[in-house]
């Protein structure tokens, strides 16, 4: 209601003939090329909005804030006790100087024993100017008629009273003053004519955006609390189709659609919309100076989006009829492939969308595409369109988030535009108008707490405009399992992804390895970091080790006849590079006996052992180096008591439980036809199983219980001290509690401790679905997912929610979230 109010209000004014010059006597002393003009109804109010405001605390650091600051100073030692006005003018490139424009009073300055004022007066054609010295800032003030003139610049003194007998009003800014909203504490009004207006000046050089190709002026009722900066207003354009605003001119905005259709990790999205596609290509055709309309292939076209995420864009073109689009499309078919039952093509030319929608898109290229509903989806990788699938068939998008949710309340159901995102989406947008610097101040971590939104709705010949920075004071959690994003390769590959952690940023990157035995390490938003070709392929699991004790991390493990260390960025940790005559190796051991990171390396071929020190030299203490049979699978380590145990199971039955010197410390007399199952401690007690599915628990005194779980050959079992987990065919059981699974091929169970709670974690191999329990046996609500490996599961972006990573069918990997 108040948007039609304000639009009728506007109209009448825009018919208005009577002078202006009465109605706001103030706006008689605004210089003609301000940038920014403040007009304060009610400074008290105002100020103390200021002085609230989280977000303006949190910018508190930033040059830009500090600048604005200095040139506001004046504010708190003054009192004004009707409207004022603060104006902004650029003085020279990028210095904007201050003026401020009030009622003369007795009481106005509330000043005190800091503040000096100048012996001296500046007398200027007949007027006195007098000099006072603010916090470090140099002011000057002076009296035409009854209205007081401070300034931080001489010479916007001297030109009020050079031409205080032929002051005029700016018309269209009378306009707006006239339906701005008196019992807001301020109205701001930026005059977007200019490319740089104060503040963007101040966010540095490098900015690619011209603001005044967007509209004349924008006027903004003020609204900030402790929790929320909104700014709501209008935008107004002269009669000039090369304004952007103009493209959305005598078309009616739609709900946007593109929050429904962008994943739920979205950092940002931006959506265009227009009921006539015929009339937002006419004034396409004006905006570019086009002697032709371009043709009808996407008449049908009544959206534009574009999606930010993983630092990368898709585009979307949502449409209510496909057939001429397909139709276009299919000639520049190279490829199709399937995902999740979803088609997706690779195309031949990738720059259409350039010249069907610009200015709106540019410099965008679609290499593939897919269909969602009525939304062609473009992207510049397969691995995006795969995270769109995987979350929108999840029903895990963008407008279930949080930060969506709480921008959504304070805007408009339909938009011409509109940009909502987080503090990374909002990055990708800072950019165009800031320096590096400056963006990394602002984009930073305390900002994670706030949405940001941007709106524009477009009317007859102005547009309702909105910014918004709203904190988030109740994160609402989306009840799902988040696809965050998928990565494919051309191999297929040949280890399952897990997760190592950075030690320079704390957070967990993952490591697998293809069939060509190139090594991968991926970040925590699905780049690829480095690859390395080894020689083999990894024997079991990467363990991470610090051999320097410095916090830096390495990568440990053996291939099938290699043992290597590589550091950070994927080179070799001399002496750690051994090479074994006949391959064959073991899975890598590490053993920290202490926890002091004084590491024993064990690496078992057939039936030799070397064990090597953090320097990469024989343990010459340790005797077990040569085994009666062949070790099978990786020696471990355990500690009861005060007592360790180093235990290997040897071909023939025979289980070795021995010291740290490698004497039997345990004498075990049974043979068992070992299961393919590591060695688990349970219970204080050494747990393994045979291929007929008994389970041995054997104690500190080598007695040996045993339990016939009557489990099938293949069957897996993983244990922790209190909890021992069994998958058998089909059937789970975690603490002799059952689940029955859909019938399948499953991979041996896998537990996880964290965040105080056991998580138990099957993937059904044939038909690729990964289930997710606790220790009660409860399924993970949103489980089962898709996925074909075992996962591995951590806090990988330390924001208390858990991430696993997966095999993605064969040749890729995926990465979900926990909500």
């Amino acid at each position: 209601m108040r948007i039609k109010i304000l639009a009728i209000l506007f109209l009448l004014t825009l018919g208005c003939t009577k002078k202006a010059t009465t109605s706001f006597p103030l706006l008689l002393y605004v210089p003609e090329n301000s940038s920014l003009i403040i007009k304060i109804n009610d400074q008290t109010a105002f100020l103390s909005q200021l002085d609230q405001n989280d977000l303006l605390k949190t910018l508190s650091a930033t040059s830009a804030y500090k600048t604005i600051a200095e040139k506001t100073a004046c504010l708190k030692y003054l009192k004004s006790h009707s409207e004022s006005i603060l104006t902004f003018v650029e003085l020279g490139k990028g210095n904007f100087e201050g003026l401020y424009i009030t009622e003369s009073s007795e009481d106005l300055f509330q000043l005190n024993d800091s503040i000096q004022k100048a012996v001296a007066n500046i007398s200027y054609q007949g007027k006195n100017i007098h000099t006072y010295q603010l916090d470090q800032e140099e002011y000057f003030t002076t009296e035409i008629e009854d209205k007081t003139i401070i300034s931080t610049a001489q010479i916007l003194i001297e030109n009020l009273i050079r031409n205080q007998n032929n002051l005029k009003t700016n018309e269209s800014l009378h306009k707006l003053f006239y339906i701005a909203d008196q019992k807001s504490s301020a109205n701001i009004f930026i005059n977007l004519n200019l490319s740089k207006p104060f503040p963007l000046a101040f966010l540095g050089e490098t900015g690619k955006v011209d603001v005044s190709k967007f509209s004349d002026w924008a006027a903004f009722d003020f609204d900030m609390n402790k929790d929320h900066v909104k700014l709501g207003g209008i935008s107004i354009a002269a009669d000039v189709a090369s304004k952007y605003s103009k493209l959305f001119s005598n078309t009616r905005p739609l709900a946007n659609r593109t929050p429904i259709f962008a994943p739920f990790g979205t950092e940002a999205i931006v959506s265009h919309t227009f009921e006539d596609y015929k009339i937002f290509s006419q004034n396409q055709k004006k905006y570019l100076d086009r002697s032709v309309v371009i043709d009808t292939t996407f008449k049908e076209v009544e959206e534009i989006g574009f999606v930010y995420v993983n630092q990368q864009k898709a585009v979307l073109v949502h449409t209510y009829n496909a057939e001429t689009i397909l139709h276009y499309l299919d000639d520049l078919k190279v490829q199709s492939d399937e995902y999740q039952g979803n088609e997706i093509v690779t195309l031949s030319k990738g720059d259409f969308l350039n010249h069907y929608f610009n200015p709106l898109v540019k410099g965008f290229r679609a290499k593939h595409y897919t269909i969602l509903e009525n939304a062609f989806v473009f992207a510049p990788s397969m691995e995006l369109l795969k995270t769109f699938i995987s979350n929108f068939k999840n029903a895990s998008t963008f407008e279930k988030t949080s930060y969506y949710k709480t921008a959504r309340r304070q805007l408009a159901d339909e938009s011409s535009v509109l940009f909502v995102g987080n503090n990374k989406g909002i990055e990708y947008f800072l950019k165009e108008f800031a320096d590096e610097k400056t963006v990394s101040q602002i984009t930073t971590d305390d900002l994670s707490q706030y949405t940001f939104a941007a709106q524009m709705v477009s009317d007859e010949n102005f547009h309702h405009t909105t910014l918004l920075a709203q904190k988030i004071a109740h994160e609402t959690h989306l009840n799902k399992t988040t696809p965050l994003f998928t990565l494919g390769l051309d191999n297929q590959i040949a280890t399952n992804p897990q997760f190592v952690t950075n030690h320079n940023t704390k957070l967990k990157e993952i490591v697998f390895q293809d069939h060509q035995n190139v090594l991968y390490l991926i970040s925590t938003s699905g780049k690829v970091l480095w690859k390395k070709q080894l020689d083999g392929k990894i024997q079991g699991a990467i363990e991470q080790v610090d051999l320097y004790k410095n916090g830096r991390l390495q990568l440990a493990f053996t291939t099938h006849n290699q043992f290597l260390i590589l550091d950070r960025t994927g080179k070799e940790v001399r002496p750690f590079n051994f090479t074994y005559e006949g391959g064959n190796l073991n899975p890598l051991a590490v053993f920290d006996y202490d926890g002091n990171k004084n590491y024993r390396f064990v690496v078992s071929q057939g039936t030799k052992i070397f064990m090597y020190n953090s320097a990469g030299k024989i343990v010459k203490g340790f005797k077990y180096d040569k085994a009666d049979s062949p070790v099978i699978g990786t020696p471990k380590h355990f500690r009861i008591g005060k007592k360790d145990y180093l235990v290997f199971k040897n071909e023939g039955g025979s289980l070795q439980i021995l010291s740290r010197t490698g004497k039997t410390r345990i004498k075990v007399k049974d043979k068992i036809n070992f299961s393919d199952n590591p060695v688990l401690l349970h219970k204080n007690k050494f747990a393994v199983t045979d291929q007929k599915g008994t389970l041995y628990l054997i104690d500190e005194k080598g007695k040996i219980s045993r339990e016939n779980l009557m489990l099938q050959p293949d069957h897996g079992i993983d244990a922790t001290d209190k909890t021992l987990a069994v998958m058998n065919d089909h059937i789970l059981s975690i603490r002799n509690k059952k689940v029955e699974l859909e019938l399948g091929v499953y991979s041996k169970p896998k537990i996880f401790y964290l965040n105080d709670k056991i998580y138990v974690s099957v993937t059904d191999i044939q038909n690729q679905k990964i289930y997710l329990f606790d220790s009660q046996a409860l399924p993970i609500s949103n489980f089962p997912v898709p996925g074909n490996s075992i996962i591995d599961l951590q806090d990988m972006d330390n924001d208390h929610k858990l991430e696993l990573v997966v095999k993605d069918q064969n040749n890729g990997i995926l990465v979900y979230r926990i909500n």
